[in-house]
């Protein structure tokens, strides 16, 4: 063979070999934190009746005002006197005409930002990238994982708890302070989580990096997740994995504690790492609705692919 063949053959083979390659240790996180993403547009939050019988309705996108086109809520604070509004309602365009005192009725349900609560799950310490949530945004007034122009995390505190009950979810009462410095940015809001750079001195993470799990190794049995159910302060409750289905697993919260305060998985404990055997097993994206003390999961081989291949 000469040589031109063997370096074709090579450039071949390297083509071939999947571009995807997982990190081999990851920092376990568990912080409850507060995402913010800022849209490109302005929509309405809530339904809203107008003085003149007219109703905006929740998930209208505000296109124009006055013939320009607006983006950010603030333009409307500095409208004075009548103004024209144009809209976007299922694809068709509506008009109203709105007096300074109706623009400032109808100001605290307009918005132009996604906010949530979830969970921080990894930290890359190789990339300085983290990940979380498992599952993505999806705004509640849109109905749709939102386009964003940027976006930004935050540490959230739990000051409260609603307990889970069967056929009625829990969640936690969060605190986010976005006067404090940021953790990271936000760069994806893809299936499996949110994704970004992360911004802080890795040195105060909790945790050392550990080797990840590839979902052939989990076994049905004890493990941990890591979660914040009071304050900033992340603990390690017990779990029994029921259940492997290639990147999917189910399992049930055993940890007497967890189940007396919480009642098993809550909303905004999405993204709360598991480990097993002190190795990376995945993040916790559900819960069982008519069963809170049941949860499901996602591998962490899987979540960071970002999206399904």
């Amino acid at each position: 063979m000469t040589c031109h063949l063997r370096n074709l053959l090579l450039v071949l083979l390297i083509m071939l070999v999947p571009q995807y390659v997982s990190a081999k240790e990851l920092i376990p996180m568990g912080q409850s934190i507060g995402i913010q993403l800022k849209l490109p547009f302005v929509y309405v939050s809530h339904d809203i009746l107008l003085p003149s019988g007219e109703w905006l309705r929740q998930g209208d996108k505000l296109m124009k005002i006055d013939g320009v086109s607006i983006h950010d809520t603030k333009q409307l604070e500095t409208k004075q006197g009548t103004v024209k509004l144009q809209l976007e309602r299922a694809n068709n365009v509506k008009i109203f005409v709105l007096s300074k005192e109706e623009i400032a009725h109808i100001m605290p349900f307009l918005k132009d930002e996604t906010d949530g609560i979830g969970t921080l799950t990894f930290i890359d310490p190789d990339t300085n990238e983290y990940g979380a949530l498992g599952h993505q945004i999806v705004d509640g007034a849109l109905t749709t994982p939102p386009p964003f122009l940027r976006g930004a995390i935050f540490l959230a505190s739990i000051s409260q708890v609603k307990k889970s009950e069967p056929g009625q979810p829990g969640y936690k009462i969060s605190i986010v302070d976005k006067e404090r410095e940021r953790l990271g940015n936000v760069m994806y809001n893809n299936v499996y989580g949110v994704f970004g750079n992360w911004e802080q001195d890795l040195k105060q993470s909790l945790r050392q990096p550990i080797e990840i799990m590839r979902e052939s190794e989990i076994k049905r049995g004890e493990a941990q997740i890591f979660t914040a159910i009071e304050g900033e302060k992340v603990e390690s409750f017990t779990i029994n994995i029921e259940k492997v289905e290639g990147t999917n697993i189910v399992f049930h919260v055993t940890d007497n504690i967890l189940l007396k305060k919480t009642g098993g998985i809550l909303q905004g404990m999405s993204g709360s790492p598991i480990i097993q055997n002190g190795r990376f097993v995945g993040a916790v994206t559900h819960m069982f609705v008519e069963e809170p003390s049941k949860g499901a999961a996602i591998s962490i081989i899987e979540m960071l692919k970002k999206t399904p291949s």
